[in-house]
């Protein structure tokens, strides 16, 4: 099992607690991302394939909005969380083991929009990694269809390298739970070390570890281009109200 596995396969019952209200998070994605979808010229008839789904975060909003919905994800163990809170939310959602460096293992037919949010992308750690992962999400589009991504915002992140991210403190019906990261850089890659505080009836501490590549926004431009894609499209928070960078690219028509 990799790092990426075991790091979510740990996390898979807490991952909600990143989240003040995970339940509104879900529907506040969704409508996001069908506004991106329709700006697009896509309607809820769009086929969806969700490639690093988690515990459905994405893909269970989108499922109640009427779009189908394929989800997969590496992590069983999220697999299985997200199959439970879509079958709470009676969301109709294919869900699918697959790694989304090779797609085409696991699919075989098209999709019209392949979705991988959440700063799923830069777990690949050298460019070769990246430039595989972005060539199977392309090549599981059809023509004219849509790539939607979203990472940190690695271009300011990298000036400066933090040591940490800021935390996140919930207050909860018995207490606080703080969440924050550890950063411990290594030139462009750092490892990750997520807390969580649950500070109520009793004191409990989560540690999960992972690894990550900062990868700027240029990066994943030419990736893009050069993996078939025209009309790549970033766009800041402040245009989409998520609360990452997100990129939208357009896989063109194949040469007769």
């Amino acid at each position: 099992m990799n790092i990426v596995q075991n790091f979510y396969d740990n996390m898979a019952e807490q991952y909600d607690k990143l989240y003040e209200n995970w339940d509104a998070a879900v529907q506040e994605h969704a409508q996001i991302l069908h506004r991106i979808f329709r700006d697009a010229g896509f309607d809820r008839s769009a086929q969806i394939l969700d490639c690093a789904c988690g515990i459905g975060t994405q893909a269970i909003g989108l499922a109640a909005l009427g779009y189908p919905v394929t989800a997969s994800d590496i992590s069983d163990a999220e697999l299985a969380e997200a199959q439970m809170r879509a079958a709470k939310h009676r969301a109709e959602i294919r869900f699918a083991h697959a790694d989304f460096c090779a797609l085409s293992d696991v699919f075989r037919e098209p999709f019209d929009i392949v979705i991988v949010m959440d700063n799923a992308l830069p777990h690949m750690l050298t460019a070769e990694a990246l430039k595989t992962a972005v060539g199977s999400m392309v090549g599981q589009l059809r023509e004219n269809g849509i790539f939607v991504a979203s990472i940190r915002d690695y271009d300011s992140i990298l000036r400066e390298q933090p040591p940490y991210s800021p935390p996140y403190i919930h207050q909860t019906a018995a207490g606080q739970r703080v969440a924050f990261q550890t950063w411990h850089w290594e030139q462009e890659c750092y490892r990750l070390v997520q807390y969580i505080i649950e500070d109520e009836e009793s004191l409990r501490i989560s540690k999960f570890e992972c690894a990550y590549r900062a990868v700027r926004r240029s990066e994943l431009t030419g990736l893009l281009h050069e993996c078939g894609c025209r009309e790549v499209v970033w766009k800041m928070p402040e245009e989409t109200g998520f609360y990452q960078p997100v990129v939208i690219a357009r896989k063109a028509p194949e040469c007769s």
